[in-house]
């Protein structure tokens, strides 16, 4: 049995080839999700990987959840921040609560699930945390003040974690995804996305492998010198 991976949003597009990846590795791997236990269940028996269910924005459901995995499968070594939702609208127009829906499920999960494994890691001297971000994070998109801010929160987030953490064998990485062919996406309007792949230099939509790769080289054993850093795959549609 390799090293626990905890992957949140773990069992549909992105976080689904996550955890697929890291247990290709060798991981024995855990996927959480909140909503939807017909696709958990479905996950499951296409990959054979236990999924546990919480809701990844309350702070005592990540320490009791956490608490779970670990009884069941082991001390948990790797984290990779994953779930996120959108509920979209310009300023004048949104409301407080789908404010607060993604500030709490996009980023203050990444402070509530970091909590309930860092103690563990610093004791046994060993840690890979990776929290997903997004373009939108780095270059801001119309109607998306929430998404990006929570996003952008992220990759802040990232790096004063990556400072307090460096010394005791724990590296903490985000990765910023472009454009990439999941269900948000497939959701927005047909035209509006033609407008999008036209600005990507590579010429199409990212795909959950693309993501999952850079997870898996960010989490590996030998992968100790990189901390702090956030690795964008977006096909070239943002560069800084």
């Amino acid at each position: 049995m390799g090293r626990v991976a905890i992957v949140t949003g773990g069992t549909r597009g992105i976080g689904e080839q996550i955890g697929v990846d890291l247990k290709q590795k060798g991981c024995t791997v855990a996927a959480i999700y909140h909503g939807n236990d017909d696709a958990a269940r479905a996950f499951t028996e296409r990959n054979g990987i236990p999924t546990f269910k919480w809701d990844v924005s309350e702070f005592e459901a990540c320490e009791r959840g956490v608490k779970e995995v670990e009884a069941e499968l082991g001390p948990v070594d790797i984290l990779v921040n994953n779930a996120g939702i959108t509920r979209d609208g310009v300023m004048h127009k949104m409301t407080p609560d789908r404010w607060q829906a993604v500030i709490q499920t996009n980023l203050s999960s990444c402070y509530n699930m970091c909590h309930a494994v860092i103690s563990g890691m610093r004791e046994r001297g060993f840690g890979r945390i990776v929290n997903i971000g997004s373009v939108n994070g780095q270059a801001g998109q119309y109607g998306q003040v929430n998404y990006a801010a929570a996003k952008s929160g992220i990759h802040g987030f990232t790096k004063a974690l990556a400072y307090e953490c460096a010394a005791k064998g724990i590296t903490v990485n985000a990765v910023a995804p472009g454009y990439v062919e999941t269900d948000m996406v497939r959701a927005v309007p047909a035209d509006v996305l033609e407008k999008i792949v036209r600005k990507i230099p590579i010429g199409r939509l990212g795909n959950a492998h693309d993501i999952a790769r850079g997870v898996s080289f960010l989490v590996a054993e030998d992968a100790d010198f990189i901390t702090g850093s956030t690795l964008s795959i977006n096909g070239g549609y943002h560069m800084y």
